[in-house]
């Protein structure tokens, strides 16, 4: 189990919409973190790319990409966040995108919350591929 705390928590009760309220955030340290290692440049570079790669439409992309490389159970969780009511949708965003966002993040944060880091090293490592090859 790999998590920054250890504190007791069954990603399986938590609500869609609060395990994407966690994915968000571990995508994002993901993307994050690749942009720093990759080079040594302005914040403001470094958040401009960083928005490219965690808005909706990117990570509605992103979860096509994924969602055949899926188990059973990752999709269920995949599914679980794409179709969760939110109350709002950006403005810059399609209702399509932004649940597909929100299912990817579902997946990531119940993904994070079990401790199954390097599955979410495998399927960001997939990610990174399918955009070099781009």
């Amino acid at each position: 189990m790999e998590r920054f705390l250890e504190n007791p928590c069954d990603p399986k009760t938590l609500s869609p919409l609060t395990l994407a309220f966690v994915g968000d955030c571990v995508f994002e340290l993901f993307v994050r973190e690749k942009l720093v290692c990759d080079a040594n440049c302005p914040v403001n570079t470094l958040h401009r790319q960083s928005v490219q790669q965690v808005c909706c439409t990117a990570q509605a992309a992103d979860c096509a990409i994924l969602a055949p490389l899926l188990t059973e159970e990752e999709t269920t969780m995949l599914h679980r966040g794409r179709n969760a009511h939110t109350n709002h949708v950006p403005k810059n965003a399609s209702v399509a995108d932004y649940h597909a966002a929100t299912g990817l993040e579902c997946l990531f944060g119940y993904l994070y919350l079990q401790g199954n880091v390097q599955r979410l090293r495998t399927l960001f490592q997939v990610l990174l591929q399918a955009r070099e090859k781009a």
